[in-house]
């Protein structure tokens, strides 16, 4: 894993097509923005994970 510290406004990028912005931080809270292309899918991890299970459940 990798642990980046960043300040609001800064971006990290993910290979040419990806750029995670950090909108603001209040408290634990941390809002970001997420720029990639439509076919790459986005979820937050456990919209991804019922998303994996429910398609799980169909290939069966």
């Amino acid at each position: 894993m990798l642990v980046i510290g960043r300040e609001i406004g800064e971006i990290i990028a993910i290979d040419d097509h990806i750029k995670v912005k950090v909108l603001s931080v209040d408290g634990n809270v941390v809002r970001f923005g997420i720029s990639a292309p439509r076919h790459v899918d986005v979820h937050r991890a456990e919209i991804h994970q019922q998303i994996a299970a429910q398609k799980a459940k169909t290939e069966q």
